[in-house]
């Protein structure tokens, strides 16, 4: 199967500037994303989308294609991920190509690996669905989760699981946010079957403000004996 890795990485990242080729550990923060789809041997091809020179060259510099830029229609604050990938699917089309496997990677992932897109495209491949998305468990049972109420006060959101115990409580996950497998279709359809690929925390971490990367930073001078 054809597959075609694209590492979505618009310019304008607002709470972190310059988010995505900022230097982390001594790199731009997208060649880890790159090295990481390298490292699969799994893709045909490796892009990036963005609509920034600067991000493009870096990218290039690192061993992605940028076949063509992002149009400014998708590069804008209510672009959705989905815009983009559509689009670049289709500017393939256009230019006679096409893949069956499509692998959405965000461009700051610094502790995804090779090995971590290996397996979850190998679980994609043998399970019967049309998407992919990687998922760690919640750390604390999120029945039991508290909101303040109109007084000011806390409360149970649900009141019914106060007391039970947690391992009695069904386990949870949420979207971890690096990368996605689907197929080519995938947007052709109204309804898809999502399967889901299970990370360890360790694995994972957001990167949306300066607290964020800081921590990030030490995690990873942890995991590699930095």
């Amino acid at each position: 199967m054809s597959s075609v890795a694209i590492i979505t990485a618009r310019g304008g990242s607002k709470r972190i500037p310059r988010k995505n080729i900022k230097e982390f550990m001594g790199k731009p923060m997208i060649s880890y994303a790159i090295k990481a789809a390298q490292d699969s041997q799994i893709f045909s091809e490796i892009m990036v989308s963005t609509e920034d020179e600067e991000i493009a060259d870096i990218s290039l510099k690192y061993g992605a294609k940028i076949p063509f830029m992002r149009s400014q229609q998708t590069s804008n604050d209510y672009a959705t991920t989905a815009d983009v990938l559509k689009e670049v699917i289709e500017k393939y089309q256009e230019q006679g190509k096409n893949f069956d496997t499509i692998c959405c990677i965000y461009p700051c992932v610094p502790f995804l690996t090779g090995e971590i897109l290996r397996r979850a495209y190998e679980e994609f491949y043998y399970k019967d669905c049309d998407a992919l998305t990687p998922v760690v468990r919640f750390s604390f049972p999120i029945q039991r989760a508290f909101r303040i109420n109109q007084q000011g006060y806390l409360e149970y959101r649900e009141p019914e699981n106060a007391s039970k115990r947690s391992q009695d409580l069904e386990p949870l996950y949420h979207d971890v946010g690096m990368f996605y497998f689907m197929k080519n279709y995938i947007f052709q359809r109204k309804e898809n079957r999502t399967s889901f690929f299970e990370m360890d925390e360790s694995q994972i971490q957001d990167i949306d403000t300066l607290e964020d990367w800081k921590m990030a930073e030490i995690k990873y001078k942890v995991m590699h004996n930095v």
